[in-house]
Order: C-alpha cells, then sequence, then structure tokens
C-alpha cells in the first residue's frame, strides 16, 4: 500500500467526505508540488515527509479544517495564506467580491475600506482586479491583521494598503481612518450567539469566535456598521454585505432606515442571498 492510499485510508476511517482529494491535498503540501501530479501515481516521498503527512491527517480527523492544516487557502483567483486567528475564506463570498469588481471597474472609485478584514481575501482580491483602487482595512485583531499584511506582501498590493487595527465600534474609528470611501465592504459576524454551539466542528472549533459571533440575533454588528457608514462614505458611496441564511431582508431594512438605498440582493452559487449591495 503506497503512502498516498494510507492517508486516503486514515481519512475514509475518519468519515472525512472527500478522502481522495484531501489526500492528495496534504501529500502535495508535503512535497510542495501541485496537487495535479498525483492524478496518475504518488510521487516519492522520504519516511520523514510520509510522517509529516500522517500527522496532518491526524489533525484532520480532529476536524480541523484543511486548510488551516496546510496554511493557506484558495479564494477568488487567489491563495491566502490563513491560520487560527481569521476566518477561513469561502466560496459563497465570492459572489461579494465579483459584485464589488464589476461596479468599481464601472465607477470612478478610488478608495476602498474592508471592516473586519481577517484574512484580507476580500478586499485584496477586489484590488488585485481593479488596479484604480487603494485600500483600507480595519480589525480588531492584531492578529488577524498581521496575516492581512502577508497576505498583501504576497500579491504585491502592500504599498496600496493602509491597516488600522481597531474596532468598528471604536468611536473615534473615523478620525483614525482619516478620509472617506467610495466602496465600503464587510463580511461581519453574522451567526446568533446561541446557534454557534450548533455549527460543524471546523468553524465552532477552529474559526475565532469573534468572527462569528452576531450577537442575540445575529445583526449586531450590521446595525453599528449601518451607524458607521455615513461618517466614512462618500456621497454616491457603495456598500457590499455578506449576510447568512434569510438575513437579507433584515440587513437591508437596517440600512434603509439610516437613508441608504438598497440596489440588489445577490445570491450565491447554492441560491442563497448572500450579498446585500447598498448605494449612499
Amino acid at each position: 500500500m503506497s503512502y498516498l492510499d494510507e492517508l486516503v485510508e486514515m481519512l475514509r476511517n475518519g468519515n472525512i467526505e472527500m478522502p481522495q482529494f484531501e489526500a492528495r491535498m496534504i501529500a502535495a503540501g508535503v512535497l510542495g508540488i501541485n496537487v495535479d501530479t498525483f492524478l496518475f501515481s504518488a510521487p516519492p516521498a522520504t519516511d520523514a515527509q510520509i510522517g509529516r503527512m500522517k500527522k496532518m491527517a491526524s489533525e484532520r480527523l480532529q476536524h480541523r479544517p484543511l486548510c488551516k492544516i496546510l496554511g493557506a487557502k484558495g479564494f477568488y483567483k487567489y491563495d491566502f495564506v490563513v491560520n487560527e486567528h481569521v476566518l477561513s475564506p469561502r466560496p459563497d463570498t465570492e459572489v461579494l467580491v465579483e459584485a464589488a469588481i464589476a461596479e468599481a471597474e464601472k465607477s470612478s472609485a478610488r478608495t476602498i475600506l474592508d471592516l473586519g478584514t481577517g484574512s484580507g481575501c476580500i478586499i485584496l482580491s477586489i484590488m488585485g482586479d481593479v488596479p484604480a483602487l487603494k485600500g483600507w482595512a480595519v480589525d480588531a485583531s492584531s492578529q488577524a491583521m498581521e496575516v492581512a499584511r502577508i497576505n498583501a506582501g504576497r500579491l504585491g498590493l502592500d504599498s496600496r494598503m493602509t491597516f488600522v487595527n481597531a474596532s468598528w465600534f471604536d468611536e473615534n474609528l473615523p478620525e483614525l481612518l482619516g478620509t472617506k470611501f467610495d466602496i465600503v465592504v464587510s463580511n461581519p459576524p453574522y451567526i446568533p450567539s446561541a446557534e454557534i454551539a450548533e455549527l460543524e466542528p471546523e468553524v465552532k472549533d477552529y474559526d475565532p469566535r469573534s468572527a462569528l459571533d452576531g450577537g442575540a440575533d445575529g445583526l449586531e454588528h450590521y446595525r453599528r456598521i449601518a451607524e458607521l457608514c455615513p461618517k466614512i462614505l462618500n456621497d454616491g458611496g457603495l456598500i457590499f454585505l455578506e449576510g447568512g441564511l434569510h438575513q437579507e431582508n433584515d440587513i437591508a431594512a437596517i440600512f434603509t432606515a439610516k437613508g441608504f438605498k438598497l440596489a440588489k440582493i445577490i445570491p450565491d452559487l447554492a441560491g442563497i442571498n448572500r450579498c446585500i449591495f447598498l448605494k449612499k
């Protein structure tokens, strides 16, 4: 039995959903090669490398997300460094990125703000496609901010970025930012507090609770962002927010009550209304 077969068997016995795929990802990560190399055969590996692979497979059996075992996750067009200090990027969020890019390219937008940037995957993906933009990224976690800085450097975008280690609940945040913005993007915490314990282990045990907990009804952070946006968004500015299942109408109502206009609600690939697009 090859080392790859052993990894597949370990993962299958641990009820991992895609054992062949994940085994190949682990092996490719350890060997530093493209995962497609494993489509036909398993390249040679040393005993030490095989030991590392088995250790990583054992971590996966504890429901640690594969991306946090490997230290990176593909999102949109890029690979992002991730760790326990940031939310694992999810394909659902790519609809927000695509919508923001489309609108930025149609407009004269020059400045963009990401509230709760985490790994930076949202703002950096947008800026990678829209060279005219300068970006500001806010996060209350200094550890998350360091991850975002690393990703900006890896993508060659650090010279266009300003990082602000602060909470959006800080009353002096507008002064800390020092400017107004043409676009605001955010994937805020939106899980109702009481529902976090019911999430899959990969999320509740390995994503930061601060990136998940949206308060009693899941909408606490949207209320704060709606208070903040009139102070930091230019006239005609755009807001793109990610929301959870069945939250889109409540989120839109929070913002329209502050004078913003709902432009569009955009579903993700699963048909869930994921992105709320508003205008000032």
